[in-house]
């Protein structure tokens, strides 16, 4: 009788099991694709910087009206300045990919605003390979370059950044661009950046906070040209905490400080790359290559 109760119990078992295998096996392949995209920045902790991100996610809704966009911001200090400033939460890359994974999400297009591919750029390609790699989630992640990726973005970023030039600047009056600058081998990409920018404006300069040209070389650089007028325009995608300090500030150690007690007049421009549609455009076009990509792996 042992024997009897025991053999019932394993063929209803057996039962059950090949009544719910046909279900199971076919939830995966019956499923539509659902796709994301993912816009990661550095990010800022100035509200009125954000108009530079809004313009973007303008530009990214038109380009791909039926996709859900999500946001993550990649700098670790300003999640959470922004969460005890202002009690609300933005996700890091890792956060918002696993979330869309948990919200169905099979197939993301993620895309670097960074300027370029530095180290939070880096960062983000490592997490992105991470998430190929899940068991479960998202199927497919894909990643867009950063603004400065290759040689073609160099000559179509230049041409963009010229057209950004205030319209009252005269031709013997130099442009300076503050880029952020790294210690990561990427901050070639500003010299290289120079070097594509002189060919079109030879009053154009590019310059760094963190790394090379230096603020020095820049004036170096002025003083040469006899350049007695100088703008200051940010090379970062939102006209944040450096823009607004570090180059624009009155500190005696910002640019324009510097710059003035040089013997120039200064003007300042506070809009981020972001906020130009030019800049803006070629994102997108990084985007596109990324989204097409979600259906070729």
């Amino acid at each position: 009788m042992t024997f009897g109760r025991t053999f019932r119990w394993l063929a209803l078992l057996l039962l059950l099991l090949s009544l719910s295998m046909p279900a199971f096996a076919g939830h995966g392949s019956t499923d539509a694709p659902k796709k994301g995209i993912l816009l990661v920045a550095f990010g800022t902790t100035v509200p009125e910087a954000r108009a530079a991100f809004d313009n973007i996610e303008k530009a990214v809704r038109k380009a791909f009206p039926d996709t859900e966009i999500r946001w993550a911001y990649s700098a670790r200090q300003v999640r959470h300045t922004i969460r005890e400033n202002e009690g609300a939460t933005m996700l890091s890359p890792a956060a918002a990919l696993a979330r869309m994974g948990d919200e169905g999400f099979t197939e993301v297009a993620v895309q670097s605003l960074h300027t370029i591919p530095g180290s939070e750029y880096s960062d983000l390609q490592r997490t992105v390979a991470a998430f190929r790699d899940m068991p479960k989630g998202t199927r497919t992640v894909t990643l867009g370059e950063a603004l400065l990726s290759r040689p073609h973005d160099m000559e179509a970023a230049v041409q963009a950044i010229v057209s950004t030039f205030p319209t009252q600047r005269k031709a013997d009056e130099a442009v300076v661009l503050m880029g952020h600058g790294t210690h990561h081998p990427a901050n070639i990409y500003y010299p290289g950046l120079q070097y594509y920018l002189g060919k079109v404006d030879p009053n154009a300069l590019v310059g760094t906070v963190e790394g090379v040209p230096t603020l020095d070389d820049i004036v170096a650089a002025l003083k040469a040209r006899s350049v007695h007028t100088v703008w200051l325009m940010p090379l970062m995608s939102v006209a944040g905490d450096h823009a607004r300090n570090d180059m624009a500030g009155p500190e005696p150690d910002s640019w324009k400080s510097i710059l003035e007690k040089a013997g120039f007049t200064v003007h300042t421009v506070l809009k981020g790359t972001g906020e130009y549609d030019a800049v803006v455009d070629i994102w997108v076009h990084h985007l596109r290559t990324a989204f097409d990509a979600l259906d070729k792996q």
